[in-house]
């Protein structure tokens, strides 16, 4: 990691408090960003807002069917399927799974319209059990 890297990995959270919805992305054809939703990006976002609503997106969804495992950079793995993309949404408590291009917008608009949904239609947060004692 270089020192660029560093710093802003030390300074991008010191932006999260006025974050209102986070819209998390990863390469359908990228293994490697996909795992880094779970191991880097989830804990950093869930420490600095742990209320804050999460879409998670896969992107790239245009190279999915046409992706050569080699081609991709990713030690001949596959794509992530849409399975998998909503098991990791489930297990990391994202408010939406989605999938777009950029190339061909195909889901584009829909993301956008979530994200905003999001922010204007919380999910109501679950109240903590508490025990009072009199």
């Amino acid at each position: 990691m270089n020192s660029f890297q560093e710093d802003y990995d030390r300074l991008r959270p010191l932006s999260y408090p006025q974050t209102d919805v986070f819209v998390l992305c990863f390469s359908i054809v990228s293994p490697v960003s996909f795992d880094n939703v779970a191991t880097k990006w989830i804990p950093e976002i869930r420490q600095h807002c742990p209320d804050a609503p999460i879409l998670l997106v896969g992107t790239k969804l245009d190279l999915r069917d046409e992706a050569n495992p080699k081609s991709t950079g990713s030690e001949d793995r596959p794509p992530i399927t849409k399975s998998q993309g909503q098991k990791c949404a489930q297990k990391i408590k994202a408010v939406k799974y989605l999938e777009c291009s950029a190339l061909t917008q195909q889901g584009l608009k829909q993301v956008f319209e979530d994200a905003v949904r999001a922010v204007i239609n919380p999910k109501p947060l679950k109240q903590k059990k508490s025990c009072t004692l009199l």
